[in-house]
């Protein structure tokens, strides 16, 4: 049974939609600047979303409260990829969300009242666990169906995006959203700095001397659909989900393999659940973290597989920010624009390439570029490996 993609949203700190975030990347405008809406007094380079809780659910009449800064990004994007779709009895539909953070920020807040001996809000609670996001989430749409959430980490919205294509392929949904959300919150950038994978300049993916990530936060949601689903909703098809394949390698509990073994195991699989060779696919949206470990792991992941034969390919991470769980299915909307736009978007601030793999990203924006079939990497702590092919329809 195909799978196809009918609708996108993503909030980024390149964008609050589709059409800014797409015009921010053909632009070259990063979102990456100092910490806002937060406490936290570090001068940590973050990206951030411009706009505040407030604003959102001002904007969103949103009611359901207290309600985390996970949930309200993540409701934007569902929104915005819901778009007028109708709730139909005959259409079987479900959400599957992710997040790795859920509602920290609430907790960081409850905890700071109580620390200080402040009024406390109890309700503050309420929003902590993950589950809590996709609740919200759901509720806002109307969803009253199959409810899920997904946490592994770095590469959990991919994990939604394959388990909402494998519901479809059971025949146990018709139509689903997919997709991940986190929020910016001081226990993250505290515990990404503690790894001392941190970087205190812009990032850069794939380069010789990168020396660490910067954290993003933000949203991205996709409606995936069978063939029935789309002969009722008569949805338009944005490119169709081929393949795609998780691999845990459990080499370490936060470090890839240096060899790429969970990696190239991701890469490959999918490439045989969608019958394509390594020389099918034109282009790779890479998980390219700008960590010394990640990037030398997933260059030989690459090599392993693609050989001589190395595809374009570049991190978008540069100008969002790494953000966490839902950085798979904002990526993978990046990487829709591509299928769909015939673009490829440039992997900023690399100068030289890795000594032990010389690979060299894509470092100018390439417009007009035939481009039928995306791969895009999602790679989590524990080693839990993620890929997705994307094709033209």
């Amino acid at each position: 049974m195909n799978v196809y993609v009918t609708g996108i949203g993503v909030i980024s700190a390149i964008g609050n939609n589709v059409d800014e975030n797409y015009n921010s990347l053909t632009s070259l405008n990063h979102g990456i600047g100092p910490v806002q809406f937060s406490n936290n007094k570090k001068t940590h380079l973050v990206g951030n979303v411009k706009l505040s809780d407030e604003a959102i659910i001002e904007k969103y009449s949103v009611k359901n409260l207290p309600i985390s800064r996970t949930s309200l990004l993540g409701i934007i994007a569902a929104s915005e990829a819901w778009g007028s779709n109708k709730h139909m009895k005959s259409i079987r539909t479900g959400l599957i969300s992710s997040t790795s953070v859920g509602g920290m920020d609430k907790s960081e807040k409850y905890y700071r009242q109580l620390i200080q001996h402040e009024d406390i809000d109890n309700s503050l609670i309420l929003t902590h666990d993950n589950g809590n996001t996709s609740e919200k989430i759901a509720n806002f749409l109307g969803l009253e169906g199959y409810v899920n959430t997904l946490s592994t980490a770095c590469s959990s919205s991919l994990n939604a995006i394959m388990l909402g294509a494998r519901m479809i392929q059971q025949d146990k949904l018709d139509r689903v959203i997919v997709g991940g959300s986190d929020a910016f919150t001081e226990f993250t950038l505290n515990g990404f700095d503690s790894l001392m994978i941190y970087s205190d300049e812009m990032c850069k993916p794939f380069d010789e001397n990168r020396n660490g990530l910067n954290l993003g936060e933000g949203a991205g949601f996709l409606v995936l659909e069978s063939n029935r689903s789309i002969k009722e909703t008569k949805n338009t098809q944005l490119c169709e989900l081929v393949g795609w394949c998780n691999a845990a390698d459990a080499f370490h509990q936060t470090a890839s393999s240096p060899e790429g073994k969970g990696a190239t195991l991701a890469i490959e699989g999918a490439l045989k659940q969608a019958n394509l060779s390594p020389n099918d696919i034109d282009y790779i949206n890479a998980h390219g973290t700008a960590t010394k470990n990640n990037d030398l792991s997933e260059s030989r992941a690459i090599i392993n597989v693609f050989k001589n034969n190395i595809p374009s390919f570049s991190s978008t991470k540069a100008f969002t920010g790494h953000t966490l769980a839902a950085s798979g299915s904002i990526e993978v909307i990046f990487s829709i624009l591509t299928l769909t736009k015939d673009v490829i978007f440039p992997n900023l601030n690399f100068i030289q390439p890795i000594e032990q793999t010389k690979l060299n990203p894509v470092t100018e924006l390439t417009m007009n570029k035939k481009v039928n079939c995306v791969l895009s990497n999602s790679f989590g702590f524990g080693g839990n490996n993620s890929t997705v092919i994307l094709q033209k329809i």
